[in-house]
């Protein structure tokens, strides 16, 4: 070839990119926007107030009825896709896809479908029905992959019988000594899992295998209002915050109101109020985007006439860095008997429960935000303040979070609200992950 005609050849390569993009790449593959909002929309039936709306929220508490028909529901939704769903003994649900090269792991995805008493309609949801999407597109599309694809709901996510992230805690190995015989409601946690299809006997049958996954994927709504400000439609999880649990008794004595003087009074509830004070300073007493929360408190005996005479509360502390954690909850209890000899009461601190943090696997971090590029969306990295089930599962292999935003950083209330629009794009990087990390090798420490 002589040099005009190379040069030629070099001018027509440079005109290349202006042809149409679907001669040069296929269309990113994309989930049915339209048929996750109905699933959404349907799945709020149940546990929803009487004569409500989808805008009126949820109380769909685990192990309770509306839960039951969740999941009823929710297994014929699985079936009508080919997919075969099966329960473990922690109730949790799941259906395998089948990949196609002998051996290799499955990537695990999914949420919960349970809600806090009085909750909205996104939080887990959005992730356990974006979940169910995919599969759906995969099968519709079919789109082949190399490693078979699980699809999990875990059980009972929200705070229960005394502890949360019951189905992901089962599956990790991570039960609380006696927690099967705590009783609400007048039910052992023992009997209400049975309602799920669970069986406290064979727990071991639930338990995981440390590496038997290739990846853990969660897509959730952020719960906080970060994305939301920011304009950023996709939120790439740093790691999750680890949150220790309190319960305080403080004990005075229940007197006349009327008849017992000022300075003699061993009033509960004055206590009870300086150690609310006391959270908040200590959660302020330090940089960082550590907190804490006085969330229950119960008065006795809770009458106008009378000096509250016994309070019982909860207090909580989060923060990414465990051992500020700590920090926190023994500044608690040093305040605590300051607080009780000041006021002539009895002040019992009793550390409850951990839920350890966990940091999300790099490489599954720059997977996301390669999906995300590759959807044209932007992305940003943050922490979670909320706990997950992803936190339990990452015990046992690597892990991955993907946020969507929460309007005006609102949850865990009827007014929880993300949008159509941010959900279905948070299910096709969900999508796009998947395919990204059935592409990549086995994983190596450090990664």
């Amino acid at each position: 070839m002589n040099r005009r005609r190379f040069s030629r050849g070099l001018a027509l390569l440079a005109l290349t990119p202006s042809l149409p993009a679907f001669a040069q790449t296929a269309p990113p593959l994309r989930t049915n926007a339209g048929r996750l909002r109905k699933r959404l929309e349907d799945l709020s039936v149940f546990g929803r107030p009487a004569g409500g709306t989808f805008a009126d929220g949820v109380s769909r508490t685990g192990f309770s009825d509306a839960d039951v028909e969740a999941h009823a529901w929710l297994q014929r939704e699985m079936r009508a896709l080919g997919l075969e769903p099966k329960v473990d003994a922690a109730g949790n649900v799941s259906a395998v896809r089948p990949g196609t090269v002998p051996g290799l792991a499955p990537i695990l995805f999914g949420s919960h479908i349970d809600s806090v008493r009085g909750g909205g309609n996104f939080d887990g949801d959005v992730g356990s029905m974006s979940s169910l999407e995919v599969m759906a597109t995969l099968i519709e599309k079919k789109v082949a992959t190399r490693h078979p694809l699980e699809y999990v709901v875990w059980a009972a996510e929200e705070s229960n019988f005394g502890s949360g992230l019951h189905g992901s805690r089962m599956a990790a190995g991570l039960i609380e000594e006696g927690e099967f015989e705590r009783v609400q409601n007048g039910v052992t946690k023992r009997e209400a899992m049975k309602r799920l299809g669970g069986d406290a006997s064979r727990i071991a049958e639930a338990r995981r295998a440390r590496g038997s996954f290739h990846a853990y994927l969660e897509l959730h709504i952020e719960q906080g209002g970060k994305l939301d400000r920011a304009g950023v439609p996709i939120g790439v999880v740093e790691g999750i915050v680890t949150i220790d649990d309190y319960d305080v008794h403080v004990r005075g004595f229940a007197n006349h109101a009327g008849t017992t003087p000022m300075a003699e009074r061993r009033d509960a509830l004055v206590a009870a109020s300086q150690i609310v004070q006391a959270v908040q300073q200590i959660a302020n007493g330090e940089a960082g985007a550590q907190v804490g929360t006085v969330g229950q408190m119960t008065v006795r005996p809770n009458a106008p006439n009378v000096v509250p005479g016994d309070v019982e509360m909860t207090v909580e502390f989060r923060d990414l860095d465990g051992a500020k954690v700590a920090r926190l909850g023994a500044a608690l209890k040093e305040r605590c008997a300051q607080i009780a000899k000041a006021s002539n009461t009895e002040v019992e601190v009793v550390f409850t429960s951990r839920h350890e943090g966990a940091r999300a696997t790099p490489s599954i971090q720059a997977a996301i935000e390669k999906a995300a590029a590759s959807l044209s969306l932007n992305s940003m990295r943050l922490p979670s303040g909320a706990g997950h089930d992803a936190q339990a599962i990452a015990t046992l292999g690597p892990m991955g979070m993907i946020f969507v935003p929460s309007v005006a950083g609102i949850s865990h209330s009827p007014r929880e609200l993300s949008r159509w629009n941010e959900i279905a794009q948070g299910a096709d990087v969900l999508m796009a992950t998947i395919l990204e990390l059935d592409a990549s090798a086995p994983w190596t420490p450090g990664r």
